[in-house]
């Protein structure tokens, strides 16, 4: 049985610890900082074992040395990004695969923020760590890649069964639906996730983790046909 805690750090981002209590592993995803992420495990009794790096952002890597020198944990991220990482121990990409305890993630390449950005997917327990590629009703900015790219990634997380839930490393939910919302403003189920996720907000509640069947509800950029669509149909009666 897989554990997933959320620690929120910084200004809105979030590391997460993966743990398995059938071998007592733990893994820290993207670890902005060390000492709230060493604090979150020590309090349960835990020990990193792992570090899993998605892009080299300092906001996903700056915690990745101190943790190392306080755990002796081995630190996994993308090949493509390699340089840019100087605390990585061993490197992956598509089709890669790591693991904790008896349970496996594959490695998705998925760049489009950086050029280099893995995800990965655990299937069996229908996990799907994202980093800073897809988030609640948004995507990450192309910092170095491109809408095609982002919109390939879109597609392959939406193959996905809708039951996986999708840990990305941001609080950015509100403004992501707000914007949204103005885009598709006749989808009711976006509507009430909006709703939803500002009451959420005003009581000081993250939003996140998602899933993959409700962001192809109500996330624009996975509905990015249907939303063409529609502004096709706007642009029609408006000319009419």
């Amino acid at each position: 049985m897989l554990e997933v805690v959320r620690i929120p750090v910084l200004n809105d981002n979030y590391v997460w610890l993966l743990h398995d209590a059938a071998s007592g592993e733990t893994v820290a995803i993207d670890p902005a900082v060390a000492e709230p992420v060493l604090e979150a495990a020590a309090s349960r009794g835990w020990t990193i074992g792992q570090i899993w790096n998605t892009h080299w952002h300092g906001d996903h890597v700056g915690g990745n040395a101190a943790i190392k020198a306080a755990t002796g944990c081995i630190i996994t991220g993308p090949a493509a990004e390699a340089e840019k990482i100087g605390t990585l121990d061993r490197t992956v990409g598509e089709g890669d695969s790591v693991r904790i305890g008896g349970h496996v993630a594959t490695v998705m390449a998925v760049p489009a923020h950086t050029a280099g950005h893995v995800a990965y997917h655990l299937a069996d327990d229908h996990i799907l760590f994202v980093g800073d590629t897809l988030f609640a009703m948004g995507c990450g900015r192309l910092f170095e890649g491109t809408a095609a790219q982002m919109f390939a990634n879109m597609a392959r997380f939406a193959a996905l069964p809708d039951d996986t839930t999708v840990y990305c490393a941001h609080e950015y939910t509100l403004s992501n639906g707000r914007f949204a919302l103005g885009v598709e403003p006749g989808n009711a189920a976006l509507a009430q996730r909006v709703e939803a996720v500002e009451a959420a907000r005003a009581r000081g509640e993250a939003t996140v983790p998602t899933s993959i069947g409700l962001e192809r509800a109500t996330n624009i950029f996975m509905r990015a046909d249907s939303v063409a669509q529609l502004a096709q149909r706007r642009a029609a009666k408006d000319a009419a």
